[in-house]
């Protein structure tokens, strides 16, 4: 997967004042580790406020309606970022889910196979636990979905910050892992979580989504060498897409990725011409990776983890709810035992083996990293609970707490391994010429003089 941290040039340099200072803030916010910071700075922010003496003007600037109530589109502050600004962040994981599958690891069966399996088992488990957990408890088991999704942007950050050293192929199959674990996230919520659909909405939705495609195949050299030209033209029908979906009753989400997948991605295989040309899809995540990084994703996280904790004695309510119990235990226990396992149990029946550079201690690091949920957890706990329930409640701080876990404990995991690798990476820069010597020790060439000379 390539990463969205690259330097480009560009085919025109705009001259509008500020740009020089918009380019420098748009390269911090692509870098992997700064997105995840800033989305737990928003987390905690929402969480102190909420549980502060102003707690009342948190929530009520959360609960702040606006939109235009004829369309059905008077939302929230907080179903708006849901909604809305979470829509972007899919449109990212869309555009990089297609670019898998059209040149990276989802390409080819050999390689995409581990990285799929160890998703499915890494739904597939954690979901057992929770529903083990809570069985019996009535008006619980519908949040069974919370502990299987995996924080591409937090997972990812964490290991940028702990993993200089770690192989490369380690941190494609995390992003290859949490990709597809999204991709099964976003399935999920369409299926499960969409208690009514409006048939009429939807296709019109749908035809709109074709427009959309239509468009961005047709014009795409406009799109690339004109950034503006795709927030004038594809960001209004994008956005009548959205609406009509929401009004469908699907979540609106959905129609990020559904966007996402009509951009058109270069096959690996092209020719010259094509290849000194610009791929439309990775441009586009090039470019909407700060608005998604730096304001979609954060926004979001501010107003979903502002719980009221209740003091001592709503944290202990809550490590005693079936529901928090269910879900650190998914995300934590669950999660790299669905993927360990599920990896397993792909190698012994088949001829699939592992890449070389990876060893089972640095996927147990990764296994754990993917129990980092947050993001589309809390958006699969709004959907499950009650707005202001004690489950959706305990539910957020469950997903914190263990998201908090699972990185101290695969960080824990994966800084012991990177100073293994590193040195090894010094010991074979001493040792240089690879006869297994370091060269400081070595013999000066026959005939040659030695330093005593």
């Amino acid at each position: 997967m390539t990463s969205s941290t690259d330097t480009r040039t560009t085919s025109r340099a705009p001259a509008w004042p500020g740009h020089a200072e918009v380019r420098r803030v748009s390269a911090i916010l692509r870098k992997e580790a700064v997105g995840g910071g800033l989305l737990v700075a928003a987390a905690v922010i929402a969480i102190v406020w909420a549980n502060s003496p102003a707690a009342e003007s948190y929530f009520a600037f959360r609960d702040f309606r606006i939109g235009y109530e004829p369309w059905h589109l008077e939302l929230s502050l907080g179903a708006w970022a849901a909604d809305g600004l979470l829509a972007v962040f899919f449109f990212l994981v869309g555009l990089e889910l297609k670019r898998e599958l059209v040149n990276g690891d989802l390409r080819r069966f050999g390689t995409a196979v581990v990285p799929v399996t160890a998703a499915v088992g890494g739904v597939i488990v954690p979901a057992l636990i929770y529903v083990a957990v809570v069985r019996g408890q009535e008006g619980l088991v519908q949040g069974w979905a919370v502990p299987t999704a995996t924080d591409i942007a937090f997972a990812v950050a964490v290991l940028a910050i702990v993993g200089s050293q770690l192989p490369s192929p380690l941190r494609v199959f995390l992003l290859t892992l949490a990709v597809v674990d999204d991709l099964i996230a976003i399935g999920i919520i369409a299926v499960f979580y969409t208690e009514e659909i409006h048939v009429t909405p939807l296709l019109i939705s749908l035809a709109i989504v074709a427009v959309y495609g239509v468009v961005a195949n047709r014009f795409r050299s406009l799109f690339v060498g004109r950034p503006f030209a795709a927030w004038l033209i594809l960001l209004p029908i994008g956005f009548a897409a959205w609406a009509f979906l929401h009004a469908s009753g699907v979540h609106a989400t959905i129609a990020g990725v559904a966007l996402a997948f009509t951009i058109p991605v270069k096959a690996a295989r092209r020719s010259a011409t094509e290849a000194r040309s610009r791929d439309l899809a990775e441009e586009f995540e090039h470019r909407f990776r700060p608005l998604s990084s730096g304001f979609a994703v954060p926004v979001f996280a501010f107003f979903a983890a502002g719980v009221s904790v209740g003091g001592l004695d709503g944290i202990a309510r809550a490590t005693t709810d079936p529901v928090a119990i269910g879900i650190v235990a998914g995300l934590v226990l669950g999660k790299p035992i669905g993927i360990l396992v599920s990896v397993r149990l792909l190698t012994l029946v088949t001829r699939i083996r592992l890449h070389p550079a990876l060893r089972w201690i640095d996927m147990l690091g990764v296994a754990l990293l993917a129990g980092i949920g947050f993001t589309v957890s809390l958006l699969i706990a709004e959907l499950s609970f009650p707005a202001g329930s004690a489950a959706a409640d305990d539910a957020k701080i469950a997903i914190m707490a263990a998201s908090l876990l699972a990185s101290l404990v695969a960080s824990g995991i994966l800084l012991g391994r990177n100073r293994h690798y590193r040195r090894i990476a010094a010991a074979e820069a001493v040792d240089s010429d690879g006869d297994g010597t370091p060269d400081l020790y070595q013999e000066p060439p026959s005939g040659g003089a030695s330093r005593s000379e």
